[in-house]
């Protein structure tokens, strides 16, 4: 429910006075002279009654300006390009006052009467209109210079820069306007146009409905073209401040000139894929022709309602440029009498009329008369509707025109309200009602037409109701109007637009949305970089990297997808029981068991010549510490932790320091002996069995010591490798101290090299008993396995660096085993004969008996020693 200023002036002198005060006072500048008409504005339709309303329609679209050149009278505007559908909306306020007039419930024993003026859809136009609308009701006949006249109301107009100006013209007199196609949301200031009111919602709507659109379909590139008057800059302001947070961006705003200029059109034509306007058809028909006369297609027009059911489009030269085109029209509804009526226009019933003389000639392509100025030939009756101007008797969905029609029911109820007052429940001070003689502008008004409610919110503005209309191919080849959604807006924000896009047909009479963008969307991967100058929408795609702060990085425990659209956890490696681990640890085993079983082999032999010669106890030691070296391989097989990372360096470094010590412990004590053969050398006193356990102790002691203070200081750690293989994680045991792990290596390093310098020394001894030469070899293997194990460990990552650990350690404790007891297994197992002590010292007769002598007693300190 809401407030119509209606200023009905029945009988408002007050009002009317204001008019004719003026024009008494010019006339009485020099008495005697008559008030005269200076010009005439005749109206296009004139009907009298009890109350006037005026009329005010586009019945033209475009205008040609006079010649301005200030020697003589200019003449009025000429107006071109006769548009039969804003014909139809003035039939259709005619009509509506007919129905009125014949109705026995609305206005019961009054009449209403209408002045239909012709805008030219131009302001000044309307304006010269507007003063023509407050005379009589024709203006060669009016007595204007001696008394007033009845005028209720004024409808129109359709552009809001017309409106703007009748409004303003009429608003001293108090005298409503309701407008059917002013959608201008600057016509909602109740300040500047109090008395303004429409059937049509505002464009703040519409705006709103347009952002959703491009938005719905991701149309991020967008030009905006406009006319250029109020009610295209206050649309595209609004658009602007709707599309505010929102992806999308405007390519350009361009304004079609008033004054139409063919040079400034063709600038406007731009490469953006979809182009929004907010123009009146008169101003899109030249604009469009010269984009047809450039033959470009393919642009996706979104229409306003000021020209989304504009029927001068509708043929069949139009669709190649324009079919596709989406847009909000305004609510259609029922006329049921409409069609009826447009048909009993015709230039018979109306011979003086000129635009009956034009609609002929638009529909039909003929003249009517022999006295029309047209060079059409002369209409036979046998002509057939122009298929560009089928529209015209196309009312099945009427909506400008449905509107005009509203607006004339409103006024009329709210005049039968204002007459059919009770006293004490009016709408005026103190529940008063109008008195006939003077009229209260203000009435409030809510009726039902045709099924619809029809009411004005507190801005003089209607419900909020769009359709999505979309332009496609008809039968016949035209353009049709096809409803393929909604825009409600009493529904909740998010919620009003409802679009069928199944039944849509784009641009290019294309089924697919069509994509305009300034960039397309950066693959993934990759992160946008604004170009400078650019609007946000515009783009270059580069590819993310460490740098790269809009690019999402994946946590440390994922990697990126080849296609960079998501995020994969890593794979965890280590050095499992797979294929290479079961490997290393069967060599582990089998190393094990061959030194064990050498272990046995020498015990049950211990009592032979070679067992003995070899010194037993060393021996012993010696595949004791070897065994454990074959089996500390195993620590570093396995998922590292905390203890197995500590128990791995340490327990390979201690048992081959104390393997490396035995040897050594066994090479001081050949070298001894072999030295000990000569007169005079009592060294072998010192290497007794207290003394060799001495040396094996005390040199593994050394490493004990060494692992102590690492493991105490900066022990060896699990650590996740995961700069190495970015899609995997390495599972490694850190070594703590780089310093401690090198300092194990070389302390075992040096003991393997003074082994190998002494067993080199001790070469030369007896061909049958060189254990020096075996000390050596192994010596040569195992320096040879570490010193490759180095640069293949700093090179290797995490599993693999473990596995080349293990390969050292089991490769070098073969080389040991191998060298050192296989040639005595050898003899123990398969040449028997040969383990005795002659053959071991090498005994043979000799010529000279003394040198014999001092040999055999060379050879008992020995065998003595060993």
């Amino acid at each position: 429910m809401s407030w119509l200023a209606l200023s009905l002036s029945l009988y408002a002198v007050s009002v009317i006075t204001l008019t004719y005060t003026s024009v008494s006072s010019f006339a009485s500048i020099s008495a005697g002279q008559l008030c005269t008409l200076q010009n005439s504005f005749e109206p296009s339709f004139v009907a009298q009654g009890d109350f006037v309303i005026g009329g005010i329609f586009p019945l033209h679209y475009n205008q040609e300006m006079p010649d301005l050149n200030c020697t003589y009278r200019p003449p009025p505007v000429k107006c071109n390009g006769f548009d039969p559908r804003a014909f139809r909306w003035a039939q259709t306020m005619r009509l509506a006052v007919e129905e009125i007039n014949q109705s026995p419930e609305l206005l019961p024993n009054y009449t209403l009467g209408y002045k239909i003026f012709d805008s030219c859809a131009y302001p000044l136009t309307g304006q010269r209109a507007a003063l023509a609308v407050l005379n009589g009701l024709s203006e060669a006949e009016s007595p204007m210079c001696s008394s007033s006249y009845p005028l209720l109301a004024v409808i129109g107009e359709s552009g809001s820069a017309q409106s703007i100006v009748v409004s303003r013209l009429l608003q001293p007199f108090r005298i409503p306007m309701i407008s059917y196609f002013s959608s201008c949301a600057c016509l909602t200031d109740r300040r500047k146009y109090p008395t303004f009111f429409r059937v049509i919602p505002n464009d703040d709507y519409q705006v709103r409905a347009i952002a959703q659109l491009l938005v719905h379909f991701n149309w991020t590139w967008v030009g905006l073209v406009r006319g250029d008057h109020e009610y295209g800059r206050f649309a595209v302001q609004g658009l602007l401040r709707e599309l505010q947070g929102t992806k999308v961006c405007v390519a350009y705003q361009e304004m079609i000139p008033l004054l139409y200029n063919q040079q400034r059109a063709l600038e406007i034509i731009s490469l953006a894929k979809v182009v929004v306007v907010f123009s009146a058809e008169g101003e899109m028909t030249p604009f469009l022709r010269d984009y047809m006369a450039q033959n470009i297609t393919g642009i996706q027009w979104v229409a306003s309602e000021a020209w989304v059911t504009a029927s001068v489009f509708t043929g069949s030269e139009y669709y190649p440029y324009l079919g596709g085109t989406i847009g909000f029209g305004i609510r259609t509804g029922h006329i049921s009498r409409l069609s009826n009526y447009l048909q009993t226009i015709n230039p018979q019933k109306y011979p003086n009329n000129p635009l009956v003389q034009e609609l002929w000639e638009a529909l039909y392509g003929c003249s009517p008369s022999l006295s029309s100025a047209s060079q059409l030939p002369l209409c036979l009756g046998q002509e057939s509707l122009l298929e560009q101007h089928s529209a015209y008797m196309n009312t099945s969905s009427p909506r400008v025109a449905y509107n005009a029609y509203k607006a004339v029911y409103a006024i009329a109820h709210s005049l039968h309200n204002l007459l059919h007052c009770q006293p004490g429940s009016g709408p005026f001070e103190n529940n008063s009602c109008a008195q006939s003689n003077s009229i209260s502008p203000w009435q409030e008004v809510k009726f039902t037409i045709a099924g619809e409610e029809v009411n004005f919110d507190l801005k003089g503005d209607s419900i909020p109701y769009y359709d999505v209309i979309n332009w496609q191919r008809g039968t016949s080849e035209n353009i049709e109007f096809i409803n393929v959604g909604l825009f409600d807006g009493t529904k909740p924000a998010g919620d009003e637009l409802l679009i069928e896009e199944d039944r849509i047909m784009w641009a290019g009479h294309q089924s697919e949305v069509p994509v305009s963008v300034c960039s397309a969307s950066c693959p993934p991967g990759s992160r946008k970089a604004v170009r400078r100058g650019k609007p946000v929408c515009c783009f270059d795609c580069v590819p993310c990297d460490s740098d790269s702060i809009e690019c999402t990085f994946c946590p440390e425990n994922f990697w990126s997808s080849e296609d960079r659209t998501s995020c994969i956890p890593k794979k965890v490696e280590f050095l499992a029981y797979d294929s290479l681990g079961i490997a290393l640890t069967v060599i582990s085993a089998v190393g094990a068991c061959l030194t064990i079983a050498v272990f046995a082999v020498f015990f049950h032999h211990r009592n032979t010549a070679i067992v003995r010669v070899n010194n037993s106890e060393l021996s012993f030691f010696i595949l004791f510490a070897l065994t454990l070296c074959f089996l500390c391989s195993l620590v570093f097989i396995g998922e590292p932790t905390v203890w197995s990372c500590m128990l791995r360096h340490t327990a390979f470094s201690i048992t081959f320091s104390l393997c490396i010590s035995c040897i050594l412990g066994k090479t001081m004590v050949v070298l001894a002996a072999f030295t000990a053969t000569r007169p005079g050398n009592n060294i072998m006193k010192w290497l007794g069995p207290k003394q060799q356990r001495a040396i094996i102790f005390s040199c593994t002691l050394v490493q004990v010591v060494i692992c102590a203070a690492w493991l105490i200081d900066a022990p060896p750690y699990p650590s996740r490798n995961i700069k190495y293989e970015r899609s995997k994680i390495i599972l490694e045991c850190s070594v703590g101290s780089s310093l401690a792990f090198w300092c194990v290596l070389g302390y075992i390093g040096l003991q393997a090299g003074l082994c190998f310098v002494l067993a080199f020394l001790a070469r030369k001894l007896p061909g049958n008993f060189n254990e020096a030469k075996f000390i050596t070899f192994s010596m040569l293997i195992f320096c040879t396995v570490w010193l490759a194990f180095i640069p293949a460990y700093i090179s290797s990552p995490g599993n693999y660096a473990d596995a080349v650990e293990s390969f050292a350690i089991l490769g070098s404790s073969f080389g040991l085993l191998f060298c050192l007891f296989a040639p005595k297994c050898y003899i123990i197992l398969l040449k028997p004969e040969q383990n005795t002590k002659q053959h071991l010292m090498g005994k043979e007769k000799k010529e000279h008996v003394t040198a014999s002598q001092h040999r055999d007693k060379s050879e008992g300190k020995i065998e003595r020693s060993l």
